[in-house]
């Protein structure tokens, strides 16, 4: 275990520098491509544990600790071992046991001794310290101050279940593609690989317990795509019929693109204006047996790009905080900044209208985002209306069950992620 603790350790270390988790980890494991796939697994729990609930452990550490410690990694490894003991089902004896292991590959000879005395301290501690801090909201809900009292005033009614969902482990949801199978003859497969499932809304059915690709049945033969229920309520949503020329703008890794292909026969371009999402995208499509014109462009640059044929249909899944998601992406609470907002806002401003003049007369356009800051979803709408005269916002239909939007806007929830939708038209 100590091999996990120690890439963990090393995971979180960069991720306070600045880097996202996900590509961390796929270079920690790129090097150390001698470990097994149980430790490769543990370090990516132990990675994403520790981050999930960052302000509980750190805020216990430093309740243990007189000093700051004069290493960051060996910083990051009692962190690591503080989530195992708080919220992990090793034994306390193993976890400990591992991380004076690890310590000993450190170059500081009092490390070992170090890790073993402030784990054994928590152990003998804990109702105390556990009771010291339960003042300290960091320490409560493990969020940044700032992002703790934005909710509060954005959502004073439920901030707290909001804050609660976001670090409750992601349920995985899967689009079934009706163009192959309907909804129940594939849940009634799912039975028949005694794999326990609910159907949701629309096609989207949820697991008992989350899978690997390579053991869902029918993934590679395009039967399924993994994809959140909220994020399906996009391409219902659009109102798409046949033969309408339809634009998707920020399209990668390519989920609501699928989608789209599956619901109707339309003439699709899809831009991104990364290469190598683009190509994840084309993946996603060549798996589900689907096509569309796929480019690398700017939304916000469409001269550069744009034929000139208006499209009847655009879906803005535009960049943003990604607030509504950080269950899935835990990194994201301690990576951003409270300025981000205004930086993603100001980003958004300019590829709405950009991609409005791309529409036809009557034509609509679905702005998305998974953020929950107003800033971002109904605030930016508002002030894109009150610019643009032939516009007009139009109510959401519900076409999937269990989907509960507020304005709009879909919080967190067991079934699905946090997302804003708004539906524009051209008059």
């Amino acid at each position: 275990m100590y091999i996990s603790q120690q890439l963990a350790a090393e995971a979180v270390e960069q991720v306070f520098a600045g880097r996202n988790l996900g590509v961390v980890l796929e270079a920690l494991f790129a090097r150390h491509s001698h470990i097994t796939l149980q430790q490769r697994a543990v370090a990516q729990d132990l990675s994403y544990g520790t981050l999930r609930f960052y302000g509980a452990v750190a805020s216990l550490l430093s309740e243990l600790l007189e000093k700051p410690l004069p290493s960051e990694r060996l910083r990051c490894l009692l962190l690591v071992a503080i989530y195992q003991l708080q919220y992990d089902k090793a034994a306390p004896h193993t976890v400990v046991d591992q991380a004076v292991k690890a310590a000993g590959t450190f170059k500081q000879s009092w490390a070992k001794g170090l890790v073993n005395a402030v784990l054994r301290n928590l152990l003998r501690q804990q109702e105390s310290l556990l009771k010291n801090i339960q003042q300290d909201e960091l320490a409560v809900y493990s969020y940044p101050q700032w992002w703790i009292n934005k909710l509060k005033y954005q959502y004073p009614e439920n901030w707290q279940s909001i804050l609660e969902a976001g670090n409750q482990h992601p349920p995985m949801i899967l689009r079934i593609n009706q163009r192959q199978i309907t909804p129940q003859q594939y849940h009634q497969k799912l039975k028949e690989n005694d794999i326990e499932a609910t159907l949701l809304g629309g096609a989207a059915v949820m697991l008992a317990k989350p899978l690997l690709v390579e053991k869902i049945p029918g993934f590679f033969d395009g039967e399924v795509s993994v994809q959140d229920f909220g994020a399906q309520f996009a391409a219902y949503a659009l109102d798409l019929k046949d033969g309408q020329h339809v634009l998707d703008a920020c399209c990668a890794p390519g989920g609501k693109t699928g989608q789209i292909l599956e619901l109707a026969n339309v003439d699709l371009v899809a831009i991104d204006n990364d290469a190598s999402r683009i190509a994840r995208t084309k993946t996603n499509l060549d798996r589900l047996q689907l096509k569309a014109e796929l480019q690398i462009a700017d939304a916000a640059t469409p001269n550069d790009w744009w034929d000139g044929k208006l499209f009847d249909r655009i879906l803005a899944d535009v960049p943003c905080t990604a607030s509504g998601i950080v269950r899935r992406h835990v990194d994201i609470k301690w990576l951003r900044r409270e300025a981000d907002i205004a930086s993603f806002a100001k980003q958004q401003a300019r590829i709405l209208p950009s991609l409005w003049q791309l529409l036809a007369k009557g034509g609509k356009l679905l702005y998305v985002t998974c953020s929950i800051f107003h800033e971002e979803n109904q605030r930016q709408i508002d002030h894109f209306l009150k610019t643009q005269s032939d516009a007009s916002q139009l109510p959401l239909t519900e076409p999937l069950a269990g989907l509960d939007l507020k304005n709009g806007q879909l919080q967190p929830s067991a079934t699905h992620d946090g997302l804003f939708y708004a539906l524009l038209q051209k008059n």
